[in-house]
């Protein structure tokens, strides 16, 4: 079997099912890390808990 130009280049073959492939887009937009999160959700526990205790 003979490779074509475009398996070549990377593009999944029609086999793909529709998928899609999500690292080849760039959407503009807020970018948060992970740890930031993270991090928001657990103050935002501590602080719903803090004002569940002083109610």
């Amino acid at each position: 079997m003979t490779k074509s130009k475009d398996n070549a280049a990377g593009v999944l073959p029609p086999t793909g099912a529709g998928l899609i492939r999500y690292f080849d887009e760039d959407t503009e937009g807020i970018k948060i890390s992970p740890r930031t999160v993270v991090i928001s959700i657990v103050a935002f526990g501590i602080i719903f808990i803090a004002l569940h205790i002083v109610k």
